[in-house]
């Protein structure tokens, strides 16, 4: 063996580095504070501030990435094609789950900054707002809450957030492609009342319909973690700025707890009444 070159893994070629292949010099230049200025430092704080809220957008990238993925294997159907691929988009749900538990502790380090030191920087926001998040929007379109009158109400939306959100409008969600499923197991989806029946056999037969059933629950997860998530962050901002008005010009807490009684799939909760 002597006198033969080694080379060590991944050194051969040298082109790409950890730096490079996570682009890591743009991703830390983006956080830009608003406050400070005139030899004055920015606001503490505003740094977390930054960070926290585009790790969030990062992770609703991957969630639209995961929920396309998930709804996609489900239109294919257990047969022909897509045999199998029940399985595969239940594996990913099973990943949202773990990733919008994330998005949830994640509330805990923002809640490390005290309502005193937020308001160092506050007004410097203005007229951004968590309201304008498009890719949240984009998620709550997939899951199935499809709100056409948010395009209407956000004027500051670009031509290609516009063109995002009217494509989300358009495909099928997450609930379209379980019914796809259950049609493609000869379950009737024909009507609301149709449906709850085959969620009543899927759920009274799970030896026949594990999957179905599987993927049932799955959902059904994803919609309390979503939940979840709407409920802490509301708690969090009343905790910070109280019954102010947001920064965006929206009505601030009362806009979000407004939210909290949203259901993606209300059919999935009220079979729980009937079992």
């Amino acid at each position: 063996m002597s006198g033969e070159n080694f080379v060590s893994f991944g050194e051969q070629g040298a082109q790409l580095t950890y730096g490079s292949y996570l682009q890591l010099p743009k991703l830390l230049d983006a956080q830009r504070c608003e406050s400070g200025g005139d030899g004055a430092p920015p606001a503490h704080d505003e740094l977390l501030f930054i960070t926290i809220h585009q790790v969030y957008e990062l992770w609703f990238q991957q969630l639209l990435h995961e929920v396309g993925a998930a709804r996609d294997a489900m239109l294919a159907g257990p047969g022909g094609q897509g045999r199998g691929r029940l399985w595969w988009a239940q594996h990913l749900l099973q990943r949202v789950h773990v990733i919008e538990r994330t998005l949830v502790q994640q509330v805990d380090v923002l809640e490390t900054m005290t309502p005193q030191d937020f308001l160092q920087f506050r007004q410097r926001l203005a007229p951004a707002s968590g309201f304008q998040s498009v890719q949240f929007r984009e998620l709550e379109f997939v899951s199935g809450a499809k709100d056409a009158g948010y395009v209407e109400r956000f004027r500051g939306l670009t031509a290609e957030e516009q063109a995002r959100l009217a494509r989300r409008l358009e495909e099928p969600t997450l609930w379209d492609a379980f019914l796809a499923a259950l049609a493609s197991a000869g379950l009737a989806v024909g009507s609301d009342e149709e449906i709850s029946a085959s969620l009543r056999t899927v759920a009274h037969d799970r030896d026949q319909h594990a999957a179905l059933w599987a993927l049932a629950e799955a959902l059904l997860q994803h919609d309390e973690l979503a939940a979840s998530w709407r409920a802490r962050h509301v708690v969090m901002v009343e905790r910070m700025i109280g019954a102010k008005s947001g920064t965006g010009g929206s009505s601030g807490s009362t806009y979000l707890r407004s939210r909290l009684p949203l259901q993606y799939y209300p059919l999935l909760w009220e079979l729980r009444s009937s079992l």
